[in-house]
């Protein structure tokens, strides 16, 4: 996107093309503005639709250009954090509400592609969390002890087991979570874009908001090129949020994450590595991801942005590491290279935000973006259409927050991930 080969790398290179979108021009009018076309904004838009509302979607670039377009497409449930931190956090209903919430996430996810068949390469075969030590093996040990608690589909694997299902010894064992699963996330939010305005909704791309005003009706959104009024604003830019939401932005520390995809790996290669398609990531403090896509690539991804030295210092420790998982496979190349933004919250938790008066939007999802941006959007569509109130979202209301020292912590993510892949992984 924008000529910029180091922002959707291969899943821009294999989605099927987004619906035709334009520029908002001129004057409208809708019951509902969404600023942000990413899984969110259209899973709001799509609900919106269906529910007979009318609703248009702002988006500054493109489908999917933030983070939505970016990620290693894993779908998984719940939060990074345990679940038992969880309702320590938010309060024993929000947080019990939440977990029910997102650990039935990814089903609401698969659910949605095939109601609307959406071609993403969805693959509803799990994801392993992998341990890679000792305390990471205790980590998972209790991880699932407490998804297991509230009755989750999870079990532990192991070292045996694991070995077999990933392709190396490397690991000491896994979590698997038969909820979860993989899709190619660029192409999934382009079908819920295209879902979206088959039942209603108007989508304008390169059309970003620059003011808000309030109007007799409601409020009156306006792009460089045209305005819509409406009586809801939902806000649904997270990592990538700028004007005229600054206090999003503040509250979110930006992690980067990169993604490398290698050729497609000869049959006896996908033999051995990862034959039943789950995704995996790993409990290291700096963690590695790694799935297939359906043409047999790696995408192999860690912590750490593609510009600068960074480029060539991720790109050859992401080549150690994997010739360290699998010898086998020789010398290993790349074919695809891209990195995006991870908006991360103090607490690790998202947040829901009443920006204004019905001005509304959930923020925050710390790497976890697809089924709770997904399920979130429903959310929000059912606060609008009355379905529910905001005593029944999975989240309280809550305020911005700046966090302190936010372009520091920045600087030093993306410094110290560089500095640790140099030396990280040598043979």
């Amino acid at each position: 996107m924008q000529n910029d080969p180091f922002s959707h790398g291969l899943w821009e290179k294999t989605a099927p093309p987004p619906p035709a979108t334009g520029r908002l021009t001129g004057e409208r009018r809708a019951d509902v503005v969404v600023v942000g076309a990413g899984f969110t904004g259209l899973s709001a838009a799509l609900h919106l639709a269906k529910a007979g509302v009318s609703v248009a979607v702002l988006e500054a670039v493109e489908i999917g250009f933030g983070a939505s377009g970016r990620n290693v497409g894993l779908v998984n449930a719940g939060l990074w954090i345990m679940p038992d931190e969880v309702p320590g956090i938010l309060g024993k209903e929000h947080g019990e509400r939440l977990l029910e919430a997102l650990g039935d996430a990814p089903h609401v996810v698969f659910e949605l592609i095939r109601e609307h068949g959406i071609d993403c390469e969805a693959e509803h075969r799990g994801t392993l969390h992998c341990a890679a030590d000792a305390k990471g093996l205790r980590e998972i040990e209790e991880r699932a002890r407490q998804w297991q608690a509230r009755g989750a589909p999870v079990r532990l694997l192991d070292r045996a087991e694991t070995a077999a299902r990933v392709g190396t010894p490397a690991y000491l064992g896994s979590l698997l979570d038969d909820r979860a699963g993989t899709i190619q996330p660029l192409a999934y939010v382009r079908g819920l874009a295209q879902a979206a305005m088959q039942a209603g909704a108007e989508i304008f791309t390169a059309s970003p908001v620059v003011e808000t005003k309030r109007s007799a009706d409601g409020w009156c959104v306006y792009t460089q090129q045209g305005s819509i009024e409406a009586d809801w604003i939902v806000v649904a830019t997270n990592a990538y949020t700028t004007a005229p939401w600054p206090q999003v932005r503040a509250e979110l520390v930006h992690l980067p994450y990169f993604n490398f995809a290698t050729p497609p790996l000869p049959a006896e290669a996908l033999e051995r590595i990862l034959p039943g398609r789950e995704g995996l990531w790993d409990t290291r403090e700096i963690l590695s991801s790694l799935r297939r896509d359906r043409q047999g690539r790696l995408v192999f991804g860690s912590v750490g942005a593609l510009r600068g030295a960074g480029a060539a210092v991720h790109s050859a420790w992401a080549k150690r590491s994997l010739r360290k998982l699998f010898p086998f496979l020789g010398e290993v190349s790349f074919e695809s290279a891209w990195y995006g933004k991870i908006g991360m919250t103090a607490d690790a938790t998202p947040r829901f935000h009443r920006l204004d008066r019905n001005v509304i939007g959930f923020s925050g999802y710390n790497g976890r973006g697809i089924a709770p941006g997904t399920v979130f959007g429903r959310y929000l569509a059912r606060l609008i259409t009355g379905e529910i109130g905001e005593k029944d979202l999975p989240l309280p209301v809550t305020d911005p927050r700046e966090q302190s020292f936010r372009p520091l912590r920045e600087a030093y993510y993306e410094a110290g991930a560089q500095v640790a892949h140099f030396v990280g992984a040598r043979l």
